[in-house]
């Protein structure tokens, strides 16, 4: 993982604790010294992010993240494309959930930030310690994605679009995930 990867990946922590988050536990995560992280917490901040160094860790100042649920279907091979768009052009994949017509609305927390964090997960699923929680519907999905801005969701949506990832919604489906779309 070369600064720019390992920056975006602190940024990406540090935006989704509710906590300020040690040298050490970033360090310990991202698999480099602690100094490393001090130099990448300087370029950070030159690079204009607000983030406060308080005793017991960094925080991050955010604006309040935008969100938008993508209902979404592919194969089980395109899982990592479908991720990787999603991080690459800005958004946090929250969770995935299914609604299924008998358990009703099935959900999992994800936090996918980066491109580290869809190789682990993909891996985790390879390694055969679950399946995909998208199979129990034939494939189709939401997605819970945050991002800065709605500009970066309409982005990402009109990607997803173009590789055929979105799909339409059923009249079944409830009300309160066709007014988060």
């Amino acid at each position: 993982m070369n600064a720019e990867q390992r920056r975006k990946e602190i940024v990406g922590i540090m935006m989704l604790e509710h906590k300020p988050v040690s040298g050490g536990h970033l360090s310990e995560i991202l698999g480099v010294s602690r100094q490393i992280i001090v130099q990448d917490i300087s370029a950070l901040k030159a690079a204009g992010y607000e983030i406060l160094s308080t005793h017991s860790g960094y925080v991050l100042h955010t604006k309040t993240l935008n969100s938008k649920v993508f209902k979404v279907i592919h194969s089980d091979e395109d899982v990592q494309k479908e991720l990787n768009l999603i991080v690459d052009l800005g958004g946090i994949v929250d969770d995935v959930f299914v609604y299924h017509k008998v358990y009703n609305k099935v959900t999992a927390p994800m936090g996918i930030k980066s491109r580290h964090d869809v190789e682990v997960f993909v891996n985790s699923i390879a390694s055969g310690k679950s399946s995909l929680l998208k199979n129990v519907t034939s494939g189709y999905h939401y997605h819970t994605v945050l991002a800065e801005n709605a500009q970066t969701l309409d982005l990402i949506e009109k990607k997803l679009k173009e590789c055929g990832f979105l799909a339409k919604l059923q009249e079944y489906e409830p009300e309160e995930i066709i007014s988060h779309m």
